[in-house]
């Protein structure tokens, strides 16, 4: 069955990027030269793309979590602004958020139960 394993994201600033997911998530990030990091758990991996010839257009990239209001609270404490607050959708909840990049993300909490 096909899967997300991997959402790369443009960046203006491969430091910032690479702190903020460190710092907010507790992932560690590689570095593949000097405008590329990346996770490598062979999970669902993150890819941050420094080289201005290479980027893409971002994605919305949902980031799962078990408990959302620690996510929040990681990510504002990180540099992350909160752009859609808390909300509830049938099957759990959600916040979306930008990074220091200006890239949009959410987390999600799913429902238990």
């Amino acid at each position: 069955m096909a899967r997300l394993n991997y959402v790369e994201l443009p960046v203006r600033a491969i430091g910032a990027g690479k702190v903020f997911y460190e710092t907010a998530f507790g992932w560690t990030l590689a570095e593949f030269g000097p405008t590329y990091a990346a996770t490598v758990t062979g999970d669902t991996d993150i890819g941050l793309q420094g080289d201005a010839e290479e980027m893409t257009k971002a994605p919305l990239p949902v980031i799962d979590v078990e408990n959302l209001d620690a996510a929040l609270e990681a990510v504002t404490k990180a540099g992350g602004v909160i752009v859609r607050p808390i909300f509830a959708f049938p099957g759990g909840r959600r916040f979306q958020f930008l990074d220091p990049n200006g890239n949009e993300l959410a987390c999600v909490e799913a429902d238990h139960g």
